[in-house]
């Protein structure tokens, strides 16, 4: 009897093996992606936002911002993303991201401390990918951006506004904004020396300016393949940004702390560069190709 149980383990070691090897086979594990595929134009958001709201008093010496992003579709989706990114001072201070399957909606909140005036810019994209049937991938796409002006000043009490109503608030407004694009138009022309683009080439604005411009597509694009456009551009800054800036020689680098992308794309229609300054200030570029429709 024991000579048989014996023989028998190996048999039943492998039956094992075989069911655990089914089970990965069949049953897949999903994992976060953004993949574009083309636009459902059946399904819309009911809902999306990205709002930045200052607490009314302080802590420990620092101001605290809540920062929430949410999005609702009209149907659940095989799989929902939303990917945020909050820069202050047009550096990246914070990353969010969310994914679940089999729902119609994503809602994210954070709370970010702060010391002084500070600009802060989040923008978020919402994403759904969506299974018509085993064969036939859509999805749908959408962004969405907010921006506050925060006042820490020993001289006045602790203030935020998004729009300037008197005259102390425009000028603060003038500061900040000022202090803030001369560090990035800096080191961007520094970057794009050191890579050697051609900038006229191309039409470049920041990444926060993107939400902006969904509907109002650059000259030459019409709605389809500007939507192509923005769906791969995601695809490739949740890679290549969201995850850690990937240099030529292989290492990943935190993107905390870099600048804001800058987005150019050129003239012809027919290339995207991301140019990317990490926390050391050193540059780096990505790249894509935009399809001919």
């Amino acid at each position: 009897m024991k000579q048989k149980v014996i023989h028998a383990l190996p048999f039943l070691i492998f039956m094992v093996i075989l069911a655990i090897g089914i089970e990965f086979i069949y049953k897949p594990q999903t994992r976060e992606s953004i993949i574009f595929f083309p636009i459902n134009e059946d399904v819309t958001y009911e809902s999306a936002s990205t709002l930045l709201t200052l607490q009314p008093e302080k802590k420990n010496q620092h101001y605290e911002v809540n920062w929430k992003t949410s999005s609702k579709l009209d149907t659940p989706a095989y799989l929902r993303q939303d990917v945020g990114f909050l820069f202050i001072n047009g550096r990246l201070k914070g990353k969010m991201n969310e994914w679940e399957q089999d729902t119609d909606q994503i809602v994210q909140e954070e709370t970010i401390k702060g010391k002084e005036s500070s600009l802060l810019q989040a923008l978020s994209f919402h994403y759904s990918e969506i299974h018509d049937d085993d064969e036939k991938y859509t999805s749908s796409q959408k962004m969405t951006e907010d921006r506050l002006y925060v006042i820490d000043s020993n001289f006045s009490p602790l203030n935020s506004f998004r729009k300037p109503g008197n005259d102390a608030e425009k000028e603060w407004k003038s500061i900040l904004d000022r202090v803030s694009s001369q560090q990035l138009d800096f080191l961007w022309e520094k970057g794009i020396e050191s890579l050697g683009i051609q900038v006229e080439e191309y039409h470049a604005f920041p990444l926060t300016e993107l939400p902006a411009m969904e509907n109002e597509p650059l000259e030459g694009f019409d709605k389809m393949s500007w939507e192509r456009l923005i769906g791969n551009l995601w695809e490739g800054l949740y890679k290549n940004y969201y995850l850690g800036i990937k240099k030529e020689d292989g290492t990943i680098v935190d993107s905390l702390d870099s600048t804001i992308p800058l987005i150019l794309i050129k003239k012809d229609k027919k290339e995207v560069l991301v140019l990317l300054i990490d926390n050391k200030g050193a540059p780096s570029l990505l790249k894509q190709q935009i399809p001919v429709l």
